[in-house]
C-alpha cells in the first residue's frame, strides 16, 4: 500500500499527504483512542455533516462548527430550538445543510438519553470495540461488521447520519480501530495508546 513520505521522512499513510493539514491531524488525533464524551459526540457530528464532502472541508471549518453547537456539549445543544437551527443556516462558518444541522440537534438529545441510560457515550461505544479476529487490513473496507451494528442500534435509538460508512469513519478517527496502515510511522504510537487504554464499558 503507498505511503506519504513526510517532511521529517518518515512514511505516513498516503491520505495524511492529501492537505497540509492533514498531517498534524494524522500524528495527532486520528487512531487514537478516545474516552471523552464531547470529542466523541463532536466525531459523530464531523462524520454525519462529511457525508457527501471532503474531510478536508470538515476539518477548516471545524472550530467555526464547535463554536456553532457549544463546543458540542450535547447537553446543551440538545435544548436547541428551531430559532437555533434557522440561525444556523445563516452561518457561512459551517455546512448549511438543514438535515445535517437538524441531526445533530436530535442526536444531542437521544445522547442524553443514552448516557441516562448507559453513564456515558464512551461506555456505550467502546462496547463495539472489533475483537482482533473481526478487524480487517488497515484501510481496505470503508465499513465493518461491527460498524454495521452501531449504526443499526444508534438508528434504532432514533439518530441520524449516523450511517455505516459514516461509523465506520468515526470508529477509525476515535481509535476503536487502529487503520493506520502497517509502514506508517504513526502506527505503533496509536498501538501502544490503545494498549494502555483502559475502555470504559
Amino acid at each position: 500500500m503507498t505511503v506519504f513520505i513526510a517532511h521529517d521522512g518518515e512514511p505516513r499513510c498516503a491520505w495524511a499527504g492529501g492537505a497540509p493539514e492533514f498531517l498534524d491531524y494524522h500524528d495527532t488525533e486520528w487512531g487514537y483512542p478516545v474516552a471523552d464524551d464531547r470529542r466523541l459526540f463532536e466525531k459523530i457530528s464531523l462524520e454525519g455533516f462529511q457525508s457527501g464532502l471532503s474531510w478536508r472541508t470538515i476539518l477548516a471549518k471545524r472550530e467555526n462548527f464547535r463554536a456553532a453547537f457549544a463546543g458540542f456539549d450535547f447537553h446543551s445543544v440538545a435544548l436547541f430550538t428551531d430559532s437555533d437551527v434557522e440561525r444556523l443556516l445563516q452561518d457561512p462558518g459551517i455546512v448549511r445543510h438543514r438535515g445535517k444541522i437538524e441531526a445533530v440537534v436530535n442526536n444531542a438529545r437521544r445522547a442524553v438519553e443514552l448516557v441516562e441510560e448507559r453513564g456515558s457515550l464512551a461506555g456505550y461505544f467502546w462496547r463495539y470495540e472489533p475483537a482482533p479476529d473481526e478487524v480487517d487490513p488497515p484501510q481496505t473496507v470503508s465499513t465493518s461488521q461491527t460498524s454495521v451494528a452501531l449504526s443499526k442500534d444508534l438508528k434504532k435509538r432514533g439518530w441520524k447520519f449516523v450511517g455505516p460508512t459514516t461509523v465506520f469513519a468515526f470508529m477509525q478517527a476515535m481509535g476503536l480501530v487502529n487503520d493506520h496502515v502497517a509502514t506508517c510511522v504513526i502506527r505503533p504510537r496509536a498501538e501502544t495508546e490503545r494498549s494502555a487504554f483502559e475502555p470504559p464499558r
